[in-house]
C-alpha cells in the first residue's frame, strides 16, 4: 500500500514566505528591544544600559590613560626656601637689565637661610654677607631711598655724590661703606655660591666630591680677594665638609638624589642669570676693582 505524499508547495510562495519571515523576526526583535530598553530606563534598572556607549564616549575611553603628573619636591613648593630664593632673585632682574635692589636683597636673606644648615664654612660666608646684606637696606630704606631703588641709579647717585671709594681703599665697617662697593661684595659671595650649588648639582659620581668642588670655587670666586690668612682658615673650614649626598639631602630633603641634583641645578642656574647681569651693569661703569 502506498504512502500518500503531500500536495507540492508552489515555489511562489516561498519565494514570498522567506522575506516575510526574515521581516517579521527583525520586526520582533526590534520590539522586543525597545521594550526592554524602556522597562529598564523607567525602573533605574541595569538593563538601561546600552550595549555599546555613544561616539563622544568611546573616543573618551579609547584614549589611553594620563600619566599622573609628579608632584614638585617640597623645596621648590610655594613655601621651600629654594622656591623663595629663586622668585625673589627673578623679581629682582628687571626688563630694562637693572637690578632691583629691594628683590637681590631679599633673595640674598632666603640664600643665607638656605645655606646656614649646610655647614660650617657656609655659616662663616653667610655671617659675611648678613652684614652686607644689613648694611645695604638700611640704604635701600633710609632718608635717600629714592636713589637705591636698583643698582644702576645706585652707582649714578653715588658717583655724582662723592660717595664712591678709591679702589683699594677699605672704609672701616659696611655701615660707612658706600653701597655701590658693598653690592659688588655681594656679588662676588653670590658667584662663589653659584659655583658650588651648581657644581655639586652636576659633578658625575666618581668625580671630585662636594668639598673640594665648592673649595675650587672659592679659589676662583673669593680667593683673589682675601688676605692670605683668611684663605688658610677657609681651606681648613672646607675639611668638614658634608658629602655631595649629605649636602643633597639638607638641601631638597625627601626627595631622590636625581631629583635633588635637579632642583639645585635649577636653583644655581637662577643665581647664574642674576650674577651675569650685575656683572655686566658693574663691569660698564669700572666698578669691579672697587673692593
Amino acid at each position: 500500500m502506498g504512502v500518500a505524499l503531500p500536495p507540492r508547495v508552489p515555489r511562489r510562495w516561498f519565494r514570498h514566505a522567506i522575506p516575510l519571515a526574515v521581516f517579521l523576526l527583525l520586526l520582533y526583535y526590534f520590539c522586543a528591544w525597545s521594550l526592554r530598553a524602556r522597562s529598564g530606563c523607567q525602573s533605574g534598572a541595569q538593563s538601561c544600559i546600552s550595549e555599546g556607549p555613544p561616539p563622544l564616549q568611546t573616543q573618551q575611553q579609547s584614549r589611553p590613560p594620563e600619566a599622573p603628573q609628579l608632584e614638585k619636591p617640597q623645596c621648590l613648593g610655594p613655601r621651600g626656601m629654594l622656591s623663595r630664593m629663586m622668585r625673589r632673585f627673578r623679581d629682582s632682574l628687571n626688563t630694562e637689565g637693572d637690578v632691583e635692589l629691594s628683590h637681590y636683597l631679599a633673595g640674598w636673606r632666603e640664600l643665607i637661610r638656605f645655606l646656614t644648615p649646610l655647614g660650617s664654612i657656609f655659616a662663616f660666608a653667610t655671617g659675611e654677607a648678613f652684614n652686607k646684606v644689613t648694611a645695604l637696606e638700611a640704604r635701600v630704606h633710609g632718608p635717600d631711598a629714592v636713589h637705591y631703588k636698583t643698582l644702576a641709579g645706585m652707582v649714578e647717585w653715588e658717583r655724582r655724590a662723592g660717595l664712591l671709594e678709591l679702589p683699594g681703599i677699605a672704609p672701616r665697617n659696611y655701615a660707612t661703606s658706600s653701597g655701590s662697593r658693598t653690592m659688588l661684595l655681594l656679588h662676588r659671595a653670590l658667584h662663589w655660591s653659584q659655583l658650588c650649588l651648581h657644581r655639586v648639582a652636576t659633578e658625575m659620581l666618581e668625580g671630585p666630591d662636594a668639598g673640594e668642588q665648592c673649595n675650587d670655587a672659592y679659589s676662583k670666586a673669593l680667593a683673589p680677594h682675601h688676605s692670605w690668612l683668611v684663605r688658610q682658615a677657609v681651606r681648613l673650614a672646607f675639611l668638614s665638609f658634608p658629602g655631595r649626598g649629605r649636602l643633597l639631602k639638607l638641601a631638597c630633603p625627601g626627595t631622590r638624589e636625581a631629583e635633588a641634583r635637579a632642583t639645585l641645578a635649577r636653583a644655581a642656574g637662577t643665581l647664574e642669570n642674576v650674577y651675569n647681569q650685575t656683572q655686566g651693569l658693574l663691569a660698564r661703569r669700572g666698578l669691579l676693582q672697587l673692593a
